[in-house]
C-alpha cells in the first residue's frame, strides 16, 4: 500500500497513443467521404476478428493499442458525410471535446460539492433551452435520452394530477387514459408500460395523409376513454414525427387539452425545432410559449452535440412543501432572515414528484446553500454530465451557429427533394415538410407499369405491419436480384456490404418499403447529396 498501483507514467503514453488512434482513425477518416462509412463484417466473422473473450491475465499495450484500431475499424462512422442510417450524424469537435474533459473528470451531477461547475453550467443551459420555446421561467433536467425525457413528462403530469401517486402507487388511483397519434415515437407506449399505466391506456388518435394528429379524432378518443370509465390526464403531440417528419397542429391540440383539463407534452427531440428561422420550426406562433406544460428535446440529434444529449423542459415554476434545515456555519443569510433562523428549501414540480431526500447525499445542514443540490429532481442517483457538450458548442458557434446550422439542414432537403423530382426512378412518398425525405426507387424493370395491379407488390413485397423477411447469417456476395426482391432492403444490403454509405427504410401502413434520408451533419456537402443520389441508381439498376 505504499505505493500507488496504477503507472501514470505508462498510462499518460497509452493515452497519448489511443488519443493518435482516435484522432487518425476514428476523426480524420471518419469524416472523409473517399473512406468507407462502416467494413461490415458477418457477426460470426467480426466476433472472430475482434477476439472479443475476456481473460485471467491482462495484454501488453501495444495488443490493447490494436483492440483500439479494430474497435474503430470495425464500427460505424456516424460522423462520415454519408452516413444519413439515423437523426443523429456528424461530429463537432467542440463538442466533442466536452465529451472527452465529461468522461476525464468522471463526476456525476447530483450535489454542488462534487460537480460545483456542471450544477451551474446545467443551470443556465436549461433556462436558455426555455427561452427558445419562449418561456420565461420553469424547470427542467438533462436525461438519458428523449424516451425517458418523454417518460419524465408522464410521470410528472401523473403526479401533478394525484399527488398521492407517488406514496400510493398505481392502486389508489383511478384507471387512467393518455393520448398521443399513431405516428408518436414509441416511447409513449413503453413509457406507459414503465410507469404502470399499462399499454392498454394509451389511446392511439388518428393523422390526417401527412401524419398529422387530427384534433377532432383527439376529441373523440377523448370521449370514448371517458365513456370507458377512463380518466384522462395526459396528451403527447410532437413536432417532426420519426419517419414522416410531421407537425402536429399544436395550437388546436392545446384548445382540446385546455377544454379537458389535460397536460400537453410536445415532444420535439429532434433538437433543432425552435432555432430554425426556416419554416416549420414552430409553424404555429408560438403557441409553445402559453399552452405546453412540458417539452422533450434532443440537441444530439440536429445540433450535432453527440450522444447523449437530453433536455427535459418544465414550463411550471410553482413551489411547493419542503422540509426545514438549519444553515451550516458560514453560509450566507437570506434577506430579511436572522442568522441561524430555520428556513425552507423551495422544491419544483420535479422535485416533489421524484424526490427521496436521500440523507448521505442531500444533507439539510451543507455549509453552502443546498438549493443548488439539484439531484432529487431526477428518477437516477448517478447521472452523467450531459450539459457540457452542449455549453462548449453553443460558447463556440453561438445562437447564430446553430441556427445556420439547423438551416444548413433544411437545404440540403430541399435540394434533394428538387434533385429527386428531376432524376427518372425516384418517387416522393410526400413533399417533406421536415427534415425527413421519404421516397420510393423504382428499378427500370418497374418504370412505366406504375398502374398495373401487381405494382407494389413488387416494388416492396410487404404487407401492412410486417418487416423484411430475416436473412441467412452467412457472407454472401453480391448479385443480380429478380424483380420480386424487395426493392429498400436489397440497395441497403448492398450499400452496406460496399461501405458506400447508410441510409435507413421502412414500410409505413400499406405502403410498401421506402427510403428515409436525414442530413443533420453539417460536413454534408452538394457533392455528399448528389453521390447518394447516383449511389441509388448505382445499386438499384439491375434489380
Amino acid at each position: 500500500l505504499e505505493h500507488p498501483s496504477l503507472d501514470k507514467a505508462a498510462g499518460e503514453e497509452f493515452l497519448q497513443e489511443a488519443f493518435q488512434i482516435l484522432l487518425q482513425e476514428g476523426i480524420r477518416k471518419g469524416m472523409d467521404a473517399a473512406e468507407k462509412v462502416c467494413e461490415w463484417k458477418e457477426p460470426q466473422e467480426l466476433r472472430e476478428l475482434l477476439d472479443l473473450e475476456l481473460q485471467s491475465h491482462g495484454e501488453p499495450q501495444h495488443k490493447v493499442l490494436e483492440r483500439c484500431r479494430d474497435v474503430v475499424r470495425y464500427s460505424v462512422k456516424t460522423c462520415h458525410p454519408r452516413f444519413f442510417n439515423q437523426l443523429f450524424s456528424g461530429l463537432d469537435h467542440h463538442a466533442l471535446a466536452g465529451r472527452m474533459i465529461t468522461e476525464t473528470l468522471n463526476t456525476s451531477q447530483y450535489t454542488y460539492e462534487i460537480a460545483p461547475v456542471f450544477v451551474l453550467m446545467e443551470e443556465v443551459v436549461l433556462a436558455k433551452l426555455r427561452e427558445l420555446l419562449g418561456w420565461s421561467g420553469g424547470d427542467g433536467i438533462f436525461a438519458p435520452g428523449g424516451s425517458v425525457s418523454n417518460m419524465y413528462a408522464m410521470n410528472v403530469a401523473r403526479f401533478r394530477r394525484f399527488p398521492e401517486s407517488k406514496r400510493k402507487g398505481s392502486w389508489a388511483l383511478p384507471r387512467l387514459a393518455l393520448f398521443t397519434s399513431r405516428e408518436s415515437h414509441y416511447s409513449i407506449q413503453k413509457g406507459a408500460a414503465f410507469l404502470g399505466i399499462g399499454t392498454d391506456n394509451v389511446y392511439l388518435v388518428g393523422t390526417d395523409e401527412r401524419g398529422k394528429m387530427l384534433p377532432e379524432e383527439l376529441e373523440k378518443e377523448i370521449e370514448r376513454a371517458k365513456a370507458e370509465g377512463s380518466v384522462p390526464f395526459f396528451v403527447s403531440a410532437t413536432c417532426g414525427t420519426t419517419v414522416l417528419g410531421a407537425f402536429d397542429p399544436l395550437p388546436s391540440v392545446a384548445a382540446v387539452c385546455q377544454r379537458h383539463g389535460l397536460w400537453l407534452h410536445v415532444d420535439v427531440s429532434d433538437g433543432g425545432v425552435g432555432l430554425s428561422t426556416t419554416p416549420p420550426a414552430f409553424p404555429e406562433g408560438g403557441i409553445l410559449q402559453g399552452r405546453a406544460d412540458s417539452v422533450a428535446w434532443n440537441p444530439h440529434k440536429m445540433l450535432t452535440v453527440g450522444l447523449q444529449c437530453s433536455a427535459f423542459l418544465l414550463r411550471d415554476s410553482s413551489v411547493g412543501p419542503a422540509s426545514r434545515y438549519n444553515r451550516g456555519p458560514g453560509q450566507p443569510r437570506d434577506v430579511g432572515d436572522n442568522a441561524g433562523t430555520p428556513r425552507r428549501l423551495s422544491q419544483g414540480l420535479l422535485q416533489r414528484c421524484h424526490g427521496a431526500s436521500a440523507t448521505y447525499l442531500f444533507q439539510p445542514d451543507k455549509f453552502y446553500d443546498v438549493s443548488y443540490d439539484t439531484g432529487d429532481k431526477s428518477i437516477q442517483c448517478g447521472r452523467r454530465v450531459d450539459c457540457l457538450k452542449l455549453w462548449l458548442l453553443w460558447k463556440a458557434v453561438g445562437t447564430e451557429g446553430l441556427e445556420r446550422r439547423v438551416d444548413r439542414a433544411f437545404a440540403c432537403t430541399r435540394y434533394l427533394a428538387e434533385e429527386l423530382k428531376r432524376r427518372e426512378g425516384f418517387q416522393l412518398v410526400l413533399e417533406p415538410e421536415f427534415i425527413n425525405l421519404c421516397f420510393w426507387f423504382v428499378p427500370p424493370s418497374l418504370r412505366g407499369q406504375e398502374g398495373s395491379a401487381g405494382y407494389w407488390s413488387q416494388l416492396g413485397k410487404v404487407s401492412a405491419g410486417r418487416g423484411p423477411p430475416a436473412r441467412p447469417r452467412r457472407v454472401r456476395r453480391l448479385r443480380a436480384r429478380p424483380v420480386s426482391a424487395q426493392v429498400a432492403p436489397a440497395i441497403k444490403e448492398r450499400m452496406m456490404r460496399r461501405g458506400s454509405m447508410m441510409v435507413g427504410y421502412q414500410p409505413h401502413g400499406a405502403k410498401a418499403n421506402f427510403f428515409r434520408q436525414i442530413v443533420t451533419n453539417p460536413a454534408v456537402t452538394r457533392a455528399d447529396l448528389d453521390f447518394f443520389l447516383d449511389e441509388i441508381e448505382r445499386l438499384g439498376q439491375d434489380l
